[in-house]
């Protein structure tokens, strides 16, 4: 749209400065005159306007001006709680309204834009000013009619001040939803991420009934793993401690439902999900040496720098068939409390290692059934084999034999050998990762003593001198035990030959034996990483099956997994929504959550206008209930006057303007003005001189 305006422009002749000199004096001398009421003063004071316009030389500008339309910003909250209730279809129709408006007025250009605002709403909330921001960088602020959001207002990064946006023009708000809803949610006020085994955390949680009051009880259900494990009545709007018991290492995930209520909104916040990571107390390692040799120093050192583990460390200096009458409280360095360790305190420890132990009578066969009843509950034994191993003082000879995997044949074997990994070993989580990947067979320092065995039982992870068993595996009720046939780690700890992964090779073995969840070889795991779900089956047999995903809506995908080759088969699918997700192999299962612990999207799913309150109120906006008041009456208002009322909202007319031509007239020509006032200075002097 092209006006003309106009307006008049000085250009004038003389330096203001000059001109006021001239000017000011002058115009004293006429005061004066009138004040005295000589004749000509009226005279003289035209003659000085007359002379004071030539100096100021004025001039008639005519401009041609373009005039630019107004922009309105419509941003349209998508966020999850706008599906709720009717608001998707309230802030379409006034989308709609809002083009027919700016259909009706040339004046006035439309920008829709919207937003869902990410996939992180559990954590984040409804964000939608980054938008905001990016569509304003292209609109010039004088421009800009108002900036209309259409949401149910419970957005959840709102500016402070409207200087933040940079902006003047009204904010609005239609107001998706009914304020008037009603809605339960549970919160989980604390809950920690790690747990002893064995013990129980305390977990904090409150029931309230939005829009309700604070009255009676309801009942909450916990979960943990899938399996119901309690069931309360919490008092509505109070919070409630319960303390949950971690049986596992590993991760526990923990399920807290609150009953639906006769009104709600959502049933997305009824429950909160959450994983507590077992993590066991420091492990107690009991030691025993049968007698002083290299390798003793090796497994001391490697246990005591392990922070995990507390190490208990007898050597058997004398054995009682060494004919020096030495006491049998005296075979150690300290006093070896034979009752006190495997009859009183036996169950105090997670792990026993026999390390080139013999049985020379020190330890009673009834001692020996302790240990027995001990791993069959749940306890663990490493044995690494010396040369005794192999005749008559051998472990085997013992009711030991009852959980040992392998039996020696009664052989030593001298002549130098490379442990390898067996093919099962490429699949066992102790094993497997000792090799780099694609990697078959190590490059590892040689041993050079070996003590044969037949295995009966268990897994061979590793091998020795003619493929024979060198590390066997195994589990015996529900404990487990290890047997090393062979006294020659030390020397990889010594680097000969460029040694071998000693150190991790103990470690993962030690740490299977009390059972730690990683290094389960039947497992399968389920966790999620930036908005996937990953799913890891370990197993000792290849796998080319899938597994079942339940989603936290309850419906059902199949999704296959790849096998790696060492024991592992994985694979990963989507999960964009907040809750439960349940993996089944059809024997085992596995459970993962996702989204933050108290989802902020839904933390208040009503309809409020607060959140926007200052902002709206700084800018001169309105807010319109869509849902009580239907749509606003939305009105170009001028600059400076109101911009909401009673049922109608406005949308600033800034005027907006660019100039495209220039003329100027002058409005006293100087021969002109030059009469004029030569003609009244005559006239003023006649006057005086009559």
């Amino acid at each position: 749209m092209i006006r003309d305006a106009y307006s008049i422009a000085l250009d004038p002749l003389l330096p203001w400065w000059l001109i006021a000199a001239l000017v000011v004096p002058f115009a004293i001398l006429v005061v004066y005159a009138l004040l005295r009421r000589a004749r000509g003063g009226v005279l003289r004071l035209l003659a000085g306007a007359a002379l004071t316009a030539i100096l100021l030389n004025p001039s008639l500008v005519q401009e041609q001006r373009a005039y630019q339309k107004d922009v309105a910003l419509v941003v349209v909250d998508r966020s999850p709680s706008q599906k709720l209730e009717n608001r998707t279809a309230e802030a379409d129709a006034t989308v709609a309204q809002l083009r027919k408006v700016a259909e009706a007025s040339p004046d006035l250009d439309l920008r829709v834009v919207e937003s869902a605002g990410g996939t992180d709403h559990a954590e984040k909330g409804t964000q939608i000013f980054d938008v905001v921001r990016e569509a304003l960088a292209d609109i010039p602020r004088q421009r800009l009619a108002g900036l209309v959001v259409v949401s149910d207002g419970q957005i959840h990064d709102i500016p402070a001040e409207a200087r933040e946006l940079g902006v003047t023009a009204p904010v609005h708000l239609a107001l998706t939803g009914d304020p008037a809803g009603k809605d339960r949610r549970i919160l989980v006020t604390q809950a920690p991420t790690f747990g002893l085994v064995g013990k129980s955390v305390d977990v904090t949680f409150e029931v309230d009934d939005l829009g309700s009051p604070a009255e009676g009880t309801a009942a909450v259900t916990i979960r943990r793993d899938g399996e119901q494990v309690a069931k309360i009545a919490a008092v509505i709007g109070r919070p409630q401690t319960v303390p949950l018991d971690i049986s596992h290492g590993g991760q526990t995930v923990f399920e807290i439902e609150v009953e639906k209520a006769r009104q709600e909104l959502t049933l997305a916040n009824n429950a909160a999900v959450f994983a507590v990571s077992g993590v066991r107390d420091r492990l107690r390692v009991l030691l025993i040496s049968g007698e002083p040799y290299p390798g003793e120093r090796t497994w001391r050192n490697l246990l005591k720098s392990d922070p995990s583990v507390e190490l208990i460390h007898f050597t058997i200096l004398r054995p009682p068939n060494k004919q020096d009458a030495t006491p049998i409280n005296e075979l150690a360095l300290i006093a070896f409390p034979v009752d006190e360790l495997f009859d009183i305190k036996l169950k105090e420890f997670d792990l026993i290692i026999f390390d080139r132990f013999q049985h020379l009578g020190i330890l009673p066969d009834e001692y020996f059934d302790h240990i027995v009843d001990y791993v069959k509950n749940g306890g663990a034994v490493f044995e690494s084999a010396g040369p005794s191993s192999a005749g008559q003082f051998s472990l085997y000879q013992t009711p030991l034999q009852q959980i040992f995997a392998a039996q020696p044949t009664g052989e030593i074997r001298t002549q130098g050998f490379q442990p390898q990994v067996t093919p099962v070993g490429l699949r066992h989580p102790v094993t497997a990762d000792l090799l780099a990947p694609g990697q078959d067979r190590p490059h590892w320092g040689r041993w050079f003593r070996q003590m044969p065995a037949v295995s009966t039982r268990g897994v061979t992870v590793m091998s020795g001198a003619e493929g024979l068993p060198l590390l066997t595996l195994d589990r015996v009720g529900k404990g487990r035990v290890a047997q090393l046939f062979s006294d020659q780690l030390w020397l990889w700890s010594k680097g000969f030959e460029g040694g071998g992964p000693h150190a991790e090779l103990i470690r993962r073995i030690g740490h299977w034996l009390m059972q730690e969840p990683d290094l389960e070889e039947e497992d399968l795991r389920a966790t999620v990483i930036d908005g996937k779900l990953e799913v890891r089956r370990q197993s000792l047999t290849a796998q080319t099956g899938e597994v079942t995903v339940t989603r936290p809506d309850g419906t059902e995908v199949k999704l296959k997994l790849t096998d790696d080759g060492r024991g592992r088969a994985t694979g990963a699918i989507a999960a964009s929504d907040q809750g439960l997700y349940k993996v089944s192999d059809g024997t085992r299962q596995a459970f993962a959550a996702s989204g933050a612990l108290n989802s902020k999207e839904w933390s208040d799913p009503r309809a409020s206008p607060l959140p926007m309150k200052a902002l709206i109120e700084e800018t001169g906006g309105g807010v319109q209930t869509i849902s009580t008041q239907g749509q606003p009456n939305w009105r170009r208002m001028p600059a400076g006057s109101a911009m909401a009322g009673a049922g109608w909202l406005g949308l600033r007319q800034n005027d907006d303007y660019t100039v495209t031509g220039v003329r100027n007239t002058p409005l006293l020509p100087g021969w002109v003005a030059l009469l004029m006032t030569l003609a009244l200075v005559m006239l003023a002097w006649r006057r005086e001189s009559k």
